[in-house]
């Protein structure tokens, strides 16, 4: 594991772009899963800046999203789908059939997973899994109690995350349940996993994370046993770390 520590979040923006920008120059066709949520929008708006500065070429890139929720139409203002359009697809000249995301409304959500699954497996896996840090473990939404072994999946919400969601959806009673997720062993098959997390309140579950018992408990835990880890914080995640 790789801990780099860097001052703030506008520094852990552009050193993730940097880092990121650094895979994507030496391997054009790169086969990334990224993320939503808070913490990557400074990423985003930097590898934009880059592309439109001309400095990083997107075209040949594969990306496929962590997650989707379940049960709301694709074009809905909350949806990780619309998400990546506002601030990442329509961004750089990532080709639409590259832009992978599970479905919202399938008619079997089972089979869609297997269908997600497959189409990263035929992208030849995973280059570069991208990640964040849920304020209970999670990682995409692999929830505490989640199997190591699981891939793509059905996952039912916690309370917690679905709280940490509520204010996007206009109230808690509008969130949904569940949504689609890449799985541990998925994401534990990239071949490099970048983690970004910022802010004090994630400081002590990050602490538990890297440096506590490997326990479907904490799920980010399991990412201490990757051979290839980079763990990218500022200073405020960074309190309670050790090492």
């Amino acid at each position: 594991m790789r801990l780099i520590v860097v001052d703030d979040y506008l520094a852990l923006s552009q050193e993730a772009a940097r880092f990121v920008a650094r895979r994507l120059l030496a391997k054009p066709d790169l086969v990334l899963a990224l993320p939503t949520g808070e913490t990557p929008l400074g990423l985003y708006r930097e590898l934009a800046r880059l592309h439109r500065e001309g400095l990083l070429d997107f075209l040949r890139a594969t990306a496929f999203n962590l997650d989707e929720f379940l049960g709301i139409p694709p074009d809905h203002p909350a949806s990780f789908r619309s998400y990546m359009e506002r601030h990442f697809w329509g961004q750089v000249n990532l080709r639409p059939e590259a832009r992978h995301i599970p479905q919202s409304l399938p008619a079997d959500p089972k089979e869609e997973c297997q269908r997600y699954e497959a189409l990263i497996q035929g992208a030849g896996g995973l280059d570069l899994a991208i990640l964040g840090l849920g304020r209970n473990g999670h990682i995409a939404f692999n929830e505490p109690g989640t199997p190591f072994e699981r891939r793509t999946h059905v996952a039912e919400l916690t309370e917690e995350t679905r709280a940490d969601e509520a204010e996007r959806f206009g109230g808690l009673g509008n969130v949904p349940k569940q949504a689609i997720t890449l799985g541990i062993r998925t994401l534990m098959n990239a071949r490099e996993i970048l983690l970004l997390v910022s802010g004090m309140e994630k400081a002590g579950i990050l602490a538990q994370a890297l440096e506590g018992p490997v326990t479907p408990a904490v799920p980010a835990s399991v990412l201490q046993l990757h051979p290839n880890l980079t763990v990218l914080v500022d200073r405020a995640a960074a309190a309670f770390v050790q090492g």
